[in-house]
């Protein structure tokens, strides 16, 4: 079998480092993406503990020309894109919809809605030629249900859904499955400060690991899940059951 072509966004931190390190140790070539230049040097620098075949891409997801950037470098570098985990995402300060500030709105829309569009109509326009390859978008248990005083995140996870949704039709005849993966609270530098009582994340009355996310993401980008297209997945320990 060929090794597997990943390009991570939000690879610098969190879910995003997490699935890094996790594929570095499956033998996957990786395309690490992140905005902020130093922390996607770290994780590159961690993931050729495990994988030399990994680079690092400088980019705004919701840029057009970085997005463009981080697909030319992948194919320049390894020839192809196998599988495309689209989770580059920000948080806004919690806020009441009436009170939340319009700049910090169009901000949370432009990345984690505007950058995961990008990220598709580029990836996918690839994986169309190559009739193969797999998208891993990542929303959110906010995205399947209300979530009090984060509206505008709230709104983009929603959208997200909707994207994958639609992309999971237009593309599964050319080979290509698209997913989304919901997880809950989860322990990352984003969410510090954010943490909320036991009793309010969830049945299992604790935040999910990075590591627990991103071992369902490796499940879907492999051949073990060559039935599923179109699918929520919920990762929030019940949160939303």
């Amino acid at each position: 079998m060929e090794q597997q072509v990943v390009i991570i966004t939000g690879a610098g931190s969190g879910i995003g480092r997490e699935t890094a390190k996790l594929l570095a140790t499956k033998n996957k070539a990786l395309i690490l993406v992140d905005f902020d230049e130093r922390s996607g040097q770290d994780t590159l620098k961690a993931v050729k503990e495990h994988q030399q075949q990994a680079i690092f891409v400088q980019a705004d997801v919701s840029n057009s020309q970085d997005v463009r950037k981080y697909v030319d470098a992948a194919k320049q570098a390894f020839g192809r894109i196998d599988a495309f985990i689209n989770n580059a995402g920000i948080l806004s300060p919690p806020t009441l919809l009436g009170d939340l500030d319009e700049e910090m709105f169009d901000r949370v829309i432009s990345v984690n809605l505007k950058g995961a569009f990008l990220g598709l109509k580029y990836v996918l326009k690839e994986m169309e030629q190559q009739q193969s390859g797999v998208i891993v978008n990542t929303a959110s248990a906010a995205g399947i249900q209300g979530q009090p005083y984060m509206g505008g995140y709230s709104a983009s996870k929603h959208g997200v859904i909707g994207l994958t949704k639609t992309a999971a039709i237009e593309y599964g005849p050319s080979g290509v499955r698209v997913n989304a993966i919901c997880p809950g609270g989860v322990r990352t530098n984003m969410t510090k400060g954010l943490e909320t009582g036991p009793e309010e994340n969830g049945p299992l009355r604790r935040l999910a690991n990075p590591n627990e996310i991103a071992n369902v993401i490796a499940f879907l980008i492999s051949q073990e899940s060559s039935y599923m297209n179109g699918a929520v997945v919920t990762i929030d320990g019940g949160l939303t059951s």
